[in-house]
């Protein structure tokens, strides 16, 4: 079957893609920059998140792409399912934040924080872009069911990844172990209670984020207003205010 249109024109794909990369090549950039004058590895391990965190955005596109065959759709759907945890998971990162001599502390605020920021507009992009597909498909309302349920699995997910130390991949090499702690969460709740108001906070977080995301969205794409004369531009603010 022949792959249907995507959805974002080619132009604008590459152009956000661009600035993504730019985004990701500032923050390695300032790791390497920290390595070369102090020679200390600190916050190498953001480059590896960082490039996981690509993986959902790369799996949206390619649903989208496939959108017009059901299995490769479903199967770039789940590929990106189970990655999108680690966009946002980046935000964690914060927690190895702290200062580091003779490194000034808000160098490495800079650098921890360019890489979350990253991370997070991975995820959204990605997400808004599954998001359009379910919409077109199905509606608005599911849509939004999508979306929040996404959100609400994503915090549990980024739970497992930084405290059970679990991977997306371990769903394919070791899903009896990884299924089994799962299971422990849901039905032991009081004895879990750690992961169940983390999934909570971190959800509500993500869900809320994701709305001013998709406001800021919503209003870059609605169209300019036009002035009532054409040869008289329209004064915001009239004269003696």
């Amino acid at each position: 079957m022949k792959p249907a249109t995507p959805s974002i024109s080619l132009h604008r794909g590459v152009l956000i893609c661009i600035a993504l990369a730019l985004a990701s090549v500032i923050g390695v950039a300032l790791v390497v920059l920290r390595y070369l004058v102090v020679h200390q590895f600190a916050y190498f391990n953001l480059i590896w998140n960082l490039f996981l965190a690509w993986l959902p955005l790369g799996f949206a596109f390619c649903a989208d792409y496939f959108r017009a065959s059901r299995w490769r759709f479903l199967l770039c759907a789940l590929l990106w399912l189970l990655f999108i945890p680690n966009s946002p998971y980046l935000m964690i990162d914060m927690m190895h934040l702290r200062p580091r001599s003779p490194v000034p502390f808000w160098f490495d605020i800079v650098l921890v924080q360019s890489f979350v920021l990253t991370g997070l507009l991975l995820g959204f992009l990605s997400l808004y872009l599954m998001h359009r597909l379910v919409t077109h498909r199905y509606g608005w309302r599911y849509g939004w069911l999508f979306t929040f349920l996404v959100l609400s699995l994503t915090a549990p997910g980024i739970y497992l990844g930084h405290f059970q130390r679990w991977n997306s991949w371990d769903l394919f090499i070791n899903p009896v172990a990884l299924l089994a702690d799962i299971w422990d969460v849901i039905i032991h709740p009081r004895a879990n209670r750690k992961a169940i108001v983390f999934s909570i906070l971190w959800g509500g977080f993500l869900i809320s984020t994701y709305l001013a995301f998709y406001a800021l969205v919503a209003l870059h794409r609605s169209p300019a207003p036009e002035a009532t004369n054409p040869e008289r531009p329209t004064r915001i603010f009239a004269s003696g205010d």
